[in-house]
């Protein structure tokens, strides 16, 4: 029921299935950090459910608790026109959202880098519940005045996961067009268009978790340059769509009234676990150190004798990924869904810590919310030459995308501005304050 592609590099981790991984690098990213007018708190916002008049109390009191369960804090951000009585979730405001999160995201790109819109060969935008017409990717190579060359690319409906897919396309696109030596991936959700004013509770948890917040990526493949921050070490793409039931895990359709939103289907837990497994199988192949790859065959060895012998079960192995990367960005999907599956990764709290604190800060960014994890741990001062780092992502699908990033690079941790702008990125006024302490 899997289908898996994988491209590796050679080096600390063993053989990949391609060198050409090793040429795309990652120049720099960054990441929106929303104007406060736009701060929305749970206080706040469980008294806007309330004053808006189209849900019940039914649906006030599910939201209620999925949101004081989630571990999301005071300072996330709606966009304005969400703030609204009632919610102008229209094709406008959907637009205007949109303006409001790629310019200021790239602006900072291009002054952090120093390379300039006019050398950009490519423009990947993901988002996944609205498609523009002209698409988004165009609306950026306008405002940019782009070259009448540039590759433009729109990726939509793959959810939280589209973000590693836009490295993928970008990558791809950099090795098949020599003469390209930049390429742009921006990841946002437009949540205009993702709110839902109905009574499904299976279509509520949108409202709860999804917040505002854009990023913004630069790769390249040209060779001889020193500003290099980061270098693609594996990409793994595993998806489920030939499976019905992952298939149906997460739709968009309208309810019984005929308002639109979107579903998370019945035993989507235990589809995305059926995909992890797969997924994280090809991965360990990919990037382990050989010591743990022959540790953990003979582990599988023994569990397989163990269970011929006690004729029953038991829990399946894992590997430790901690022997392949220094750093870890998961899927942002609330505080019990974090500790599930950093947990079941055998994460300790340590290694779960930039994804919690981000989803506590921004909440559910979709794509971009691996990006805002990379902003909290360079923030920390704690990614060094030589470290690696693993991003994460699950979408609808059900599919499963990794991106692995090794630090070439000097650190920075002292560095307060790169080209004029600041590293600390969106923590720059709130990093001293994390890590927070959830009671």
């Amino acid at each position: 029921d899997a289908v898996t592609h994988t491209l590796g590099a050679r080096g600390r981790y063993g053989h990949g299935h391609g060198a050409a991984a090793a040429r795309v690098g990652l120049v720099d990213f960054a990441c929106l950090r929303p104007p406060p007018r736009l701060r929305i708190p749970v206080a706040g916002l469980l008294e806007h459910f309330k004053l808006i008049g189209c849900f019940d109390d039914g649906s006030v009191e599910f939201m209620t608790k999925v949101i004081e369960a989630s571990g999301m804090g005071n300072e996330t951000y709606f966009p304005p026109s969400l703030h609204h009585i009632p919610p102008a979730a229209t094709h406008g405001e959907a637009i205007r959202e949109a303006h409001m999160l790629f310019f200021p995201a790239l602006d900072d790109l291009f002054a952090k880098t120093g390379v300039p819109p006019s050398s950009v060969g490519a423009v990947v935008v993901n988002c996944s519940g609205f498609c523009a017409a002209p698409s988004l990717s165009a609306i950026i190579a306008n405002r940019y005045g782009m070259p009448s060359d540039v590759r433009t690319c729109n990726l939509s409906g793959m959810g939280c996961a589209a973000g590693a897919i836009g490295v993928d396309v970008a990558a791809g696109l950099l090795r098949a067009h020599a003469a390209m030596s930049y390429a742009v991936v921006v990841s946002a959700e437009i949540v205009t268009v993702g709110w839902y004013s109905g009574k499904d509770k299976s279509k509520l948890l949108l409202n709860c978790y999804f917040r505002t917040g854009c990023s913004a990526a630069l790769v390249t493949t040209k060779r001889g340059g020193g500003g290099v921050k980061y270098r693609l070490v594996s990409v793994t793409r595993t998806n489920q769509t030939a499976n019905d039931r992952s298939y149906r895990s997460g739709y968009r359709d309208e309810d019984d009234e005929g308002i639109t939103g979107f579903t998370l289907g019945h035993g989507v837990g235990r589809m995305v676990s059926e995909l992890l497994r797969a997924h994280l199988l090809t991965l360990s192949l990919s990037i382990l150190p050989w010591r743990e790859k022959l540790r953990y065959v003979a582990a599988l060895l023994r569990h397989r004798r163990h269970d011929k012998k006690a004729g029953s079960g038991g829990g399946i192995p894992m590997p430790d990924f901690r022997a392949a990367a220094e750093h870890f960005c998961l899927p942002s999907s609330g505080r019990p869904m974090i500790w599930r599956l950093g947990q079941g990764l055998g994460l300790g709290e340590g290694e779960m810590e930039a994804a919690l604190m981000a989803f506590h800060r921004f909440g559910n960014q979709s794509a971009a919310s691996l990006w805002y994890q990379l902003a909290y741990m360079e923030a920390k001062g704690r990614v060094r030459r030589g470290d690696t780092v693993w991003q994460l992502a699950v979408g609808s699908g059900l599919k499963a995308n990794s991106l692995v990033w090794e630090r070439v690079a000097d650190d920075d941790h002292f560095a307060t501005e790169r080209h004029g702008r600041t590293t600390l990125g969106p923590w720059a006024d709130c990093i001293h304050k994390y890590p927070v302490t959830e009671g």
